[in-house]
């Protein structure tokens, strides 16, 4: 719990004090290289903060090619969020990359969270507003770059992912093939 209560810290003024009881509202859980957190097509029921672990979101193409629109690891929060919020099926799944550790939380347990502590709010307001400006400038640059441009941008920002996440994942993400991705990697190597 001492990770989230300092994520928490970085981004709301409340204190310290009052989080002592945040604890009972989450539940920790692992999950093996592989596994899943969340399934497509299922109900989605928890919203995970990742304490240990790296993780990616990705959906079923109809061609049957998983398709990966993000990743999470340490301090950060994955989950399908429109089917998290209305309590509906998810339309994404998420597996651990690697052995992976976090703490869920219910939409129900959430909302007994927020009432103990609406302070929380600024938190989730700041967490997730972060994220949404994040995504805007990654669509942005999807339409405004070169893959070349594109890779390098996100080897610059996210240098830890390059070296956690395998390679068909990264360029699932970056919309290459494992095949392109790899030349490119290789003219930026030499």
């Amino acid at each position: 719990m001492q990770q989230l209560i300092t994520h928490i810290a970085r981004f709301s003024s409340i204190s310290p004090e009052k989080l002592d009881s945040i604890g009972d509202f989450f539940e920790a859980r692992a999950f093996k290289k592989k596994e899943l957190l969340l399934e497509e097509g299922q109900h989605c029921p928890d919203k995970f903060f990742i304490v240990k672990g790296c993780v990616h979101l990705f959906y079923l193409r109809q061609n049957g090619v998983e398709q990966t629109i993000d990743f999470a690891l340490e301090n950060w929060w994955a989950s399908d969020f429109m089917a998290f919020q209305d309590g509906g099926t998810a339309q994404f799944s998420i597996r651990a990359i690697e052995a992976t550790e976090v703490l869920a939380i219910s939409a129900g347990q959430q909302r007994k969270m927020l009432s103990a502590l609406p302070e929380l709010n600024e938190y989730f307001h700041a967490v997730f507003q972060r994220a949404y400006a994040a995504s805007q400038m990654r669509i942005r640059k999807t339409y405004e770059m070169s893959k070349e441009d594109l890779y390098q941008d996100f080897s610059r920002k996210y240098p830890a992912f390059l070296q956690r996440v395998p390679q068909y994942l990264m360029a699932s993400f970056l919309g290459f093939t494992p095949e392109y991705l790899s030349e490119i990697r290789k003219k930026f190597l030499s």
